[in-house]
C-alpha cells in the first residue's frame, strides 16, 4: 500500500517523523486542520493508553511497546485519513504510510527549543547528534520506499506555512490508484 493507497483506503496516511523539537506536532495539528485528516500523537496515545513497558530514567521518556502500538492503530491505519506523528518510524508496517516526511531543522534552532521545554543536557545532546548525522532520515529511507519519504526544513513559522501548503496539495491530489489490468 505505500505509496498507492491501493486496497480500501479512501485517504491517505501521513507520518511525519524527526527528532524531538523539529516541530513534528505544531505541523501535523496544522495539517490536519487544513486537511481535516486525523491527527494521532504516538507519546499521547502511548500515555493515554498505557502502551509502554516503563519509563527510562536516562533519557526521561516512556519505552513505548511498538507491538501495542502497532495493534491499537491498526484498524485506523487500515481506515486511511491519518496522520501520525512521532519520532521514530522503523516499527510501523511499511503498507500503512503514503508520504513520511522527516522534519530537519538546524541545529541551533534545535538547541534552543529543546533548552526551552528543559530537556536534559545528556537529552538535548543525543537529539541533537541525531539530527547532526540525519539518523530519522536514514530511518525512514530504510524503512519506507524512497518516493514516498520527503524532507523538509522546520526552521522558522514560514517553513511550516510553506510545508502546511504543500502537503495540503499533495493530500487534495492523492488519489487511490487503479488496479494493473492482468495480462
Amino acid at each position: 500500500m505505500a505509496g498507492g493507497g491501493e486496497g480500501r483506503r479512501k485517504k491517505p496516511n501521513i507520518l511525519i517523523t524527526g527528532t524531538p523539537g523539529t516541530g513534528k506536532t505544531t505541523m501535523a495539528t496544522a495539517l490536519a486542520d487544513s486537511t481535516q485528516l486525523r491527527h494521532i500523537n504516538i507519546g499521547d496515545l502511548v500515555r493515554e493508553k498505557n502502551l509502554h513497558d516503563g519509563w527510562d530514567e536516562e533519557f526521561e521518556c516512556h519505552v513505548i511497546n511498538e507491538d501495542l502500538v502497532c495493534d491499537e492503530l491498526e484498524d485506523a491505519m487500515d481506515e486511511g485519513g491519518n496522520i501520525v506523528d512521532y519520532h521514530g518510524c522503523d516499527f510501523f508496517p511499511e503498507r500503512w504510510f503514503d508520504r513520511v516526511v522527516v522534519l530537519q531543522v538546524e541545529n541551533s534552532v534545535l538547541f534552543d527549543r529543546l533548552t526551552k521545554r528543559g530537556y536534559s543536557q545528556t537529552k538535548i545532546t543525543n537529539n541533537i547528534e541525531c539530527e547532526i548525522f540525519g539518523v530519522l532520515l536514514e530511518e525512514a529511507k530504510e524503512s519506507y520506499p524512497e518516493q514516498i519519504v520527503v524532507a523538509l526544513q522546520s526552521n522558522t513559522i514560514e517553513d511550516v506555512a510553506r510545508n502546511v501548503e504543500t502537503l495540503s496539495e499533495w493530500v487534495r491530489n492523492w488519489s487511490v490508484p487503479l488496479p494493473v489490468p492482468s495480462s
